[in-house]
């Protein structure tokens, strides 16, 4: 499964305790574009809720073994993942016992001496990291250990900001996060991009708060944004990224474009 010639894969967190700002959408969606356009994606589920894993067409009924049983040790990386029907997509799928999850870790971490708090899944992910170009990690909507393992294991992170009134909100909270992360378990995470989300171009208000992003986080946000539209959250429920359900529409425009941005600013 090792590529030659090639440099290991880049690992890239989507992060934001905010529910409802386009994350497991956009997960979904830019690693399908990261697909299609010939990169080799591993899409890693960390959210219990398990929306990416059957936004990608996964029956959460077929899964036998989860992120989940990677965490806790139970299963090898390599025989959790799963081919998705997409060519060169592949999921780490994610179901509901995950939701527990952070208790058990955090009961790991004080009866285990040597348990790495929050560096589980860095552990496993070094197996398989040069078999992919990117690995993409939905987070769940908090900033427990779950967040921090996924945290702990990316190069960097992509803060999907929703174009609404309280956008910056939270905002602090999360870049402070970030930053503990940064100092006491990865110092060379970094922020790969700011991704607008959720504009309603019929309204001032959307693009007064791109205005208030742009001159908060400056050149880190993307050149991309990303429309509020129905046919964008009807695809999941039908197992399909925007791509595949409607390749023609404005989202799948737009998130091929974030696909392209990615790859350029990583030079892959």
């Amino acid at each position: 499964m090792k590529r030659s010639g090639d440099n290991m894969g880049k690992v890239i967190a989507l992060v934001n305790q905010k529910g409802g700002v386009g994350k497991t959408t956009t997960s979904i969606n830019l690693s399908a574009s990261l697909a299609y356009l010939g990169k080799r994606v591993l899409l890693i589920d960390l959210d219990p809720q398990g929306n990416t894993t059957t936004g990608v067409g996964i029956n959460k009924g077929d899964i036998e073994k989860s992120v989940y049983d990677v965490l806790t040790g139970k299963a090898p990386i390599i025989d959790t993942m799963i081919k998705t029907k997409y060519k060169q997509l592949y999921v780490l799928p994610a179901t509901i016992n995950l939701a527990g999850l952070d208790i058990e870790l955090l009961e790991k971490s004080q009866t285990e001496p040597g348990f790495a708090k929050g560096a589980q899944l860095k552990q496993h992910l070094t197996d398989i990291k040069d078999s992919f170009d990117f690995i993409i990690i939905d987070c769940p909507p908090s900033l427990g250990l779950i967040t921090t393992n996924a945290l702990t294991a990316s190069d960097s992170v992509i803060i999907p900001v929703q174009c609404e009134f309280f956008a910056l909100e939270g905002i602090m909270q999360l870049l402070n996060t970030i930053r503990l992360a940064q100092k006491q378990l990865n110092p060379t995470l970094d922020i790969e991009g700011v991704l607008l989300t959720m504009l309603d171009s019929r309204t001032n208000l959307g693009f007064e708060v791109v205005e208030d992003i742009r001159k908060f986080f400056k050149e880190k946000v993307y050149n991309t944004i990303i429309p509020r539209l129905i046919r964008l959250t009807e695809a999941p429920s039908h197992g399909e990224p925007i791509i595949v359900y409607d390749p023609k529409s404005k989202g799948s425009e737009a998130y091929l474009n974030l696909a392209k941005e990615v790859i350029d600013q990583n030079g892959k």
